[in-house]
């Protein structure tokens, strides 16, 4: 009961902050993008909700590798691209998981997951890129796994690896405060 409270009191706050955010504020505060990794909480969370960790059916994983070489000769839309591919295949597969009705404590981890990876696609979306548009195109062939700690896992690497690097890359957009 006490962890379901504490769920809803953060996707409540969460709501809260993104209702408020920009994309360029993604991009130039290092301490909101941190801020907005929620995956440690729904680790934590996830402790406590010991049948939730496997799932009824495989989720297939976000592409997480970096070749940072090849990674830095791509444009910014391609690697917006990339991330997003990588994020909208991550969110299908919870969807279908809640769409299963994955029991109690599992059903809040993977609402607040969801949640957590829409705002993600909607800030890369939001961006303001120039250049030609580039389609959006999986960087490797999707492993899966029944494992949400798993999935966690992998998406806390997308998030820090080649999201943050991309964000990184386009800080040179932010005025000096």
């Amino acid at each position: 009961m006490a962890l379901s409270r504490l769920l809803l009191l953060c996707m409540v706050a969460s709501e809260m902050w993104d209702a408020e955010t920009k994309p360029i504020d993604f991009v130039c505060n290092r301490a909101a993008r941190r801020a907005m990794n929620v995956v440690a909480e729904l680790q934590s969370a996830l402790k406590d909700c010991n049948d939730s960790m496997t799932l009824s059916t495989p989720v297939q994983l976000p592409c997480t590798e970096l070749h940072v070489a090849s990674w830095e000769n791509k444009s910014h839309q391609e690697r917006r691209g990339d991330i997003g591919a990588s994020l909208r295949l991550l969110i299908e597969g919870v969807k279908v998981m809640r769409a299963l009705g994955q029991a109690g404590c599992g059903a809040l981890l993977l609402q607040r997951l969801e949640h957590n990876i829409n705002n993600y696609l909607l800030i890369l979306t939001h961006l303001q890129l120039s250049g030609p548009v580039e389609s959006s195109e999986l960087s490797c062939v999707p492993g899966s796994t029944k494992s949400l700690s798993t999935v966690l896992l992998n998406y806390n690497r997308l998030i820090s690896g080649k999201l943050e690097r991309f964000m990184i890359n386009l800080e040179d957009r932010c005025t000096p405060q």
